[in-house]
């Protein structure tokens, strides 16, 4: 009887509607939720096979319901610097901290926010125990070749806060001017002296010493414009390391500037060359017999900057060189290309892991799980890693939040709808009710 099936249609409708009204409470209740991404309730219509003519049964409503996993939300700045969030597509990849404290294989989840701070162990997890995950940098800074079909080359990222670091010096650059009356005929030839610093390989701040001597012509002979220039090592006997004739150019064009550069022997160690298209010249300092190569340039021949002789003073101009003494870890860092690095007090930069993003074909179809974590299935596709920024796939935020994705004035405007669609399937309802009682009442 077709009156039945109104009853029924009115019952689907009921059960459609109280679906959706779960979906935009779990939308509404997690309006505040950092990476949630709202549920959209569909209808689809249940049809049934023809009864005959003059005659139709109801076959009302069903719901499904979808979790929107590509849609993002506002990104909104915090102070952490680990709190990350993807700028565009893609997740971040996460394990469980029950996982890595009971070892073995990792399971990989993803997110498209944290909040990640280093725990006791230095374990970088979030408050629902996520741990993040990324490719282990090498000591010179660079990444190792690692597969991006899978979660083998990954490895949960720990960082030690009490941990030190220094940078050896590797390059120095010298601005010195020598005054251009100590290299004519009748100067007193006084050698001048300077001190440079440097840091060894072990973080400690040593010196090397550097004499500059001008080289003083016969009475009545041109000036020279020539300067020998010698490199101690006090820490290491006072070992003579280096020893060079400059010669400076009195021309009227780049006067005053290096006009060459010749060795001249015997050295204490190993000769030192320079090299005229850097300017560099290549030192060796050794220390508990460990050895370190250091470049110190003194300018190019015939061009400015470096060393230069002019006027009639001895002028220290600029000393540069890199490296660091010993620092302590003071932070860590993201940028856009899923570098994490560590920051240290003494200035030092050092790369720890690379964080790649991950990539699904159909982000809708992966299983959501609490904790607004992710887990790829056959109906989302193989994942895939890469590189922050690379292919399909958004940079990644540091200081940065993805707020949720819900629209509460949109969510209210549907629960409106929803209150006016319940109540019309429960009239309807009430009317086949009544129907029904008026067809009793016949037999009376």
């Amino acid at each position: 009887m077709t009156i039945s099936s109104s009853l029924n249609a009115g019952v689907t409708g009921l059960n459609a509607q109280a679906t959706r009204l779960g979906a935009l409470s779990d939308n509404i209740a997690n309006s505040a939720t950092a990476g949630y991404k709202r549920v959209q309730t569909s209808f689809q219509a249940m049809v049934l096979s023809d009864t005959g003519a003059g005659r139709y049964a109801a076959g009302g409503v069903r719901a499904s319901t979808m979790r929107l996993i590509d849609e993002g939300g506002t990104l909104i700045s915090s102070s952490n610097p680990t709190d990350m969030a993807i700028k565009g597509r893609g997740f971040l990849p996460v394990t469980t901290e029950t996982a890595v404290r009971n070892g073995g294989q990792l399971p990989m989840y993803m997110m498209t926010t944290g909040s990640f701070r280093p725990d006791a162990t230095g374990l970088l997890r979030n408050e629902s125990g996520m741990v993040l995950m990324g490719v282990p940098v090498a000591a010179d800074g660079t990444v190792p070749v690692f597969p991006r079909d899978s979660a083998g080359g990954l490895q949960p990222i720990r960082v030690q806060m009490n941990q030190f670091d220094s940078q050896p010096t590797e390059r120095v650059s010298l601005g010195v001017n020598l005054p251009s009356t100590a290299t004519i005929a009748g100067a007193a030839g006084d050698p001048y002296d300077m001190t440079v610093e440097y840091y060894t390989n072990l973080g400690s701040s040593e010196r090397l010493d550097i004499r500059f001597t001008p080289v003083v012509p016969a009475p009545g002979d041109p000036a020279t414009n020539a300067w020998d220039l010698e490199i101690r090592d006090p820490g290491n006997g006072d070992q003579l390391i280096g020893a060079h004739q400059v010669v400076f150019s009195g021309a009227a064009t780049g006067g005053g500037r290096i006009l060459s550069v010749t060795s001249t022997p015997p050295f204490d160690a190993a000769p030192a060359a320079y090299d005229p298209a850097t300017g560099e010249i290549g030192l060796t300092v050794t220390r508990g017999g460990d050895t370190q190569p250091i470049s110190i340039n003194i300018g190019q021949p015939g061009e400015p900057g470096g060393m230069t002789q002019l006027s009639d003073r001895f002028q220290p101009v600029s000393i540069t060189k890199d490296g660091s003494p010993v620092g302590s870890l003071a932070g860590v860092e993201i940028d856009a290309q899923g570098m994490l690095n560590a920051l240290y007090t003494n200035g030092t930069v050092r790369a720890i892991a690379l964080v790649p993003v991950v990539d699904v074909p159909n982000p809708n179809g992966m299983q959501a799980l609490p904790g607004q974590v992710y887990r790829a299935t056959p109906e989302s596709g193989q994942f895939f890693l890469w590189n922050a920024g690379d292919g399909p796939v958004g940079t990644i935020e540091g200081f940065a939040r993805e707020e949720s994705a819900t629209d509460v004035a949109h969510e209210l405007t549907q629960m409106i709808q929803t209150q006016r669609a319940y109540s019309s399937n429960a009239k309807v309802i009430q009317t086949v009710d009544e129907m029904l009682q008026e067809t009793t009442n016949m037999k009376r």
